[in-house]
């Protein structure tokens, strides 16, 4: 029998789905209507049809921070692999201060304050300079890496680095570039070789490019996420510039002094890789 009430219409007994049509289940339905007749049925599929999206199973879009750059930045500059190329880059730059101080003290002796330390790589402990050499190299490259995981990425910090790693390349080269050793009673740079005349010239070039790198990278610095490192940055970049000021005027007219400068300049250069290698090793421990 049919309910008084008479037959729902038809068209309740389908709903719309957003891609496809369905019907509902034929199942019981309220007292007094017959088997299969919409009714409770229907509203249960409605239900199931009509439930809200779930938007927190929907993939997650980072914003773009202030800088321009995008999360997946900070999170690479927390990944171990960053801490552990800043670590590298620290150990290795302090490394290279004491194996420097500790060929001064061998054989042949050469003096800090009038001779180049290039020439530490002539003698009988020479290969293990050239090994310093080759170290300078993969330290550089390791803090231009560490560095290249933090924002804002920008043309500045973008050419800073790029500086940067061509000066640890041309430490690298030096290597395999012997120098040419002045008379004692004549201290300067007056190479007689094809080989010590390329050794200079790669030496000069390594200095300005690591001189321009860090003036670019501490400026960026100011402005990025290792702002901390600023003040110790700036500061290392103008005794590197005094240096490097020094060693050109002493070339010229006070050879006696050259070696004292250019170690001056180094002083700047490893300093400035040390702290920031320091800055990003904290700023990835605390993130």
């Amino acid at each position: 029998m049919i309910s008084s009430g008479g037959p729902a219409p038809r068209t309740s007994a389908y709903r719309r789905h957003p891609f496809t049509w369905c019907r509902p289940t034929v199942g019981a339905g309220a007292p007094g209507m017959a088997k299969g007749t919409p009714g409770d049925s229907s509203r249960a599929m409605a239900e199931v049809y009509e439930r809200p999206r779930q938007t927190d199973r929907l993939p997650q879009v980072n914003a773009m921070n202030a800088g321009g750059e995008s999360s997946v930045t900070a999170r690479f500059a927390g990944r171990p692999g960053t801490r552990l190329l800043a670590t590298v880059a620290l150990v290795g730059a302090v490394l290279y201060v004491l194996v420097d101080v500790v060929l001064q003290l061998l054989p042949p002796h050469y003096s800090v304050i009038s001779e180049a330390e290039s020439n530490l790589a002539v003698g009988p402990y020479g290969w293990i300079m050239n090994l310093n050499f080759l170290a300078r190299g993969v330290v550089t490259l390791c803090a231009v890496a560490a560095l290249s995981s933090f924002g804002p990425r920008s043309l500045l910090r973008q050419a800073g680095l790029v500086l940067m790693l061509f000066a640890g390349v041309c430490s690298a080269a030096l290597a395999f570039l012997p120098t040419d050793i002045p008379p004692a009673d004549a201290p300067g740079l007056a190479p007689t070789t094809a080989p010590g005349a390329a050794h200079l010239i790669v030496a000069a070039a390594g200095f300005v490019a690591a001189l321009v790198a860090f003036a670019l990278l501490t400026r960026w610095l100011r402005g990025s996420e290792l702002a901390g490192a600023y003040p110790a940055a700036a500061w290392l970049t103008g005794v590197a510039a005094v240096g490097l000021v020094s060693l050109g005027i002493t070339a010229a007219i006070a050879p006696g002094l050259l070696g004292l400068a250019e170690r001056v300049c180094l002083a700047g250069v490893l300093g400035w890789v040390i702290a920031v290698s320091i800055a990003v090793v904290k700023a990835v421990r605390h993130r």
